[in-house]
């Protein structure tokens, strides 16, 4: 996992960045009043790639937005914004579904039945775990549910990640992704 550098800056931070950008995706059917809500970590190998989850409320709904933090632009990636790290320098901070770091973090998740790593922020704990439902399956894609909904998986789901995090002073929890094979299974 990328260090997490404390007492570090973002310049802009993610208030200055984060509800604008959510704002701004179709996924997004709030009024606009974006509060924080928790965090959540993934590990990368390698070390390079921050892969953090940011979970924001607005009223009593819950939205995603996963994050990949890069020291370099990334081919193909959705960039959200460009920061300044007062440790690493320039970040490029991308949508993280469309990162293979954070692909390969949600498919490991699930595959292990493992835990997100903590990531704590002025009180904001949150967790991700991923449940295998069906093993032996090749080929899978993730669907991530932006506005987090309070179901369990599908029929058709191999995999599932759940989160869980306060609200409020309430515990809450909900489905973050699903893992859908996509053709059959040879």
């Amino acid at each position: 996992m990328g260090k997490i550098h404390t007492g570090a800056t973002l310049t802009p931070s993610f208030r200055d960045f984060l509800p604008a950008w959510v704002t701004r995706q179709s996924w997004y059917d709030g009024s606009g009043s974006l509060r924080p809500t928790g965090f959540f970590r993934f590990e990368d190998p390698a070390g390079e790639v921050g892969v953090e989850t940011h979970l924001l409320h607005d009223g009593e709904a819950v939205y995603q937005v996963p994050l990949t933090y890069r020291p370099g632009p990334l081919e193909g990636g959705a960039l959200v914004t460009t920061a300044e790290h007062s440790v690493l320098g320039t970040r490029w901070i991308y949508d993280a579904v469309t990162d293979p770091v954070w692909i390969a973090a949600i498919l490991h998740l699930v595959a292990t039945g493992g835990a997100s790593e903590p990531s704590s922020r002025n009180g904001f704990e949150a967790e991700a775990r991923g449940r295998l439902l069906r093993p032996g399956v090749d080929g899978v894609v993730i669907d991530l549910d932006r506005r987090v909904v309070p179901a369990g998986p599908p029929e058709d789901a191999v995999g599932v990640v759940t989160g869980s995090w306060q609200q409020d002073g309430a515990a809450k929890s909900g489905r973050l992704a699903v893992l859908r094979q996509t053709g059959p299974n040879t």
